[in-house]
């Protein structure tokens, strides 16, 4: 059966409990009443961002004195006032007593000023979140109130991972943004700037970037081409998202259309730009599949529209991908043409299976094999001499129609019938499924499973341990299964009766 390639609609926002927003608070009025130190805390956030701060409590502590003395901020001696809250950006309070903080978030909503009453979430309009602190880039992290220690470890791993020179680079770029809008560049001209540039900063995100920088990025941007698109074949790995490249999320996060493949994980669009259009032109083995011909097609009549095509592939587009098919009418086409390598099937399903596939002293070799021809039967060209090399591991993609077939054909060109294989359904995902046996049985052990999803078979003595240790779970449970069974079972020990020889 054919199918034509079909938009896919971008999947909706999930629920949010927050909305993260930044405020522009610079020049603006804020308002703080109390005068404790978890107020002064929040006086000094906030004139961090150039807010003028107002506080209002009778009673200053140390910390919002020494606050004061530092910062743009003034303390009015006396409790807030209706009339304190005119003009007022974003009022913040800090109060034991429930009486008082409710009082104070009816005063500012009736003036109509966001309130945040400080561990009280009942009277606030908004909440602070953790915050990375790279300033011009920010970034806040929020559990709803549920678990601000949970946000504070996030937090903690995100300052390990982003370098503190990125504000000097996102500095710059709030720098040089007047005049890179002032070349009137064309709209992929202005994105492959700010592709250099970012390139530029995580590779060394610790130099300052000098007017070299711009300059030189000003000259590589200049004249890029804006009627000749480009097409990116991206591995998008088996399932688990986490296991997507960083190169593979740059693409993705700079397509304009994103041509995907059944196989991929849904999940994995999460990482792509909200606003490219998404189109489905997958295959599904022995189902509803696109023609390859009009994927080309497609392909390239985008990218000669002058989008950045994705072609979004499972696993690594190299291997049984037909890359190669596509890549030769990029070149035909006069198309730019790359390929971003992505984590294999087998590769997921094997660190899941924690076995090296060459595995020294049992595999010296390990080939990949597909269990199925362009009309979806047993190749007819598999060399069985090294399918039944007794040190070779092999990976059979794509075999549930034809394993019961291939089995037997390897069994009988001499692969030893005891030969460890398990078959892997949905590698790395949530869903994913393994099912253990030798050559022999895997292909009625997998249709009593009828597992559905994409699915691989692997075999080879590396495999031996994993079959092993489900013979030895399954020994086990049915070990504990007889214990269950015994008149004693569930006794205390001091309840089971003891007998005497003889």
């Amino acid at each position: 059966m054919t199918r034509t390639p079909a938009e896919a609609r971008t999947p909706r926002m999930v629920p949010l409990a927050r909305l993260p927003v930044f405020f522009a608070l610079a020049g603006k009025r804020a308002v703080v009443a109390g005068g404790s130190a978890a107020a002064a805390w929040k006086a000094e956030l906030l004139a961090a961002t150039g807010a003028a701060i107002e506080v209002y409590t009778a009673h200053p502590g140390d910390e919002m004195r020494e606050i004061a003395a530092q910062a743009n901020v003034t303390i009015h001696r006396r409790d807030i006032e209706a009339a304190d809250l005119a003009g007022t950006a974003l009022a913040i309070g800090a109060f034991e007593d429930d009486a008082e903080a409710a009082l104070f978030a009816a005063l500012a909503r009736a003036a109509s000023v966001p309130v945040n009453v400080i561990d009280k979430p009942a009277f606030c309009d908004f909440s602070f979140g953790a915050i990375v602190n790279r300033s011009p880039l920010v970034i806040g992290i929020s559990t709803d109130g549920a678990a601000p220690v949970f946000g504070q470890a996030i937090r903690a791993k995100l300052e390990a991972l982003i370098p503190r020179g990125f504000a000097r680079w996102a500095e710059a770029a709030h720098e040089w943004r007047p005049r890179v809008q002032a070349l009137a560049l064309s709209f992929r001209e202005r994105r492959r700037f700010w592709e250099r540039f970012t390139e530029r900063a995580v590779a060394a995100p610790e130099r300052a970037p000098t007017s070299s920088d711009i300059d030189r990025l000003m000259s590589e941007t200049r004249g890029a081409a804006s009627h000749t698109g480009s097409v990116i074949l991206v591995g998008a790995g088996p399932g688990d998202p986490e296991l997507l490249t960083l190169r593979a999320v740059r693409a993705l996060q700079s397509a304009d259309v994103i041509l995907i493949d059944d196989l991929v994980s849904p999940q994995v669009l999460d990482f792509a730009r909200r606003e490219a259009k998404k189109m489905m032109v997958g295959k599904t083995g022995h189902g509803p599949a696109c023609k390859q011909s009009e994927i080309n097609a497609l392909m390239i009549k985008l990218a000669k529209a002058g989008k950045r095509v994705v072609r979004l592939k499972g696993g690594d587009p190299m291997i049984f991908g037909r890359a190669g098919e596509e890549i030769a009418a990029c070149r035909a086409a006069h198309i730019p043409v790359e390929v971003v390598p992505g984590i294999s099937a087998a590769q997921g399903a094997a660190a899941r299976l924690l076995v090296s596939l060459t595995h020294r002293g049992d595999a010296r070799r390990l080939q990949y094999v597909t269990g199925h021809d362009r009309d979806g039967k047993l190749p007819a060209d598999i060399n069985w001499h090294a399918f039944a090399d007794p040190a070779a591991t092999t990976v059979v993609y794509m075999p549930k129609k034809t394993l019961r077939e291939l089995s037997a054909r390897a069994v009988a060109q001499g692969l030893d019938s005891t030969t460890p294989a398990v078959a892997v359904a949905n590698a790395t995902r949530l869903d994913e499924i393994i099912v253990q046996g030798t050559i022999a049985d895997i292909a009625e052990r997998i249709d009593a499973d009828v597992p559905d999803g994409p699915l691989l078979v692997m075999i080879g003595r590396v495999l031996s341990e994993v079959v092993e240790a489900q013979e030895s779970t399954v020994a086990a449970s049915s070990a504990s299964a007889a214990f269950a069974s015994l008149p004693f079972a569930g006794e205390s020990i001091a309840e089971i009766p003891t007998y005497s020889a003889g």
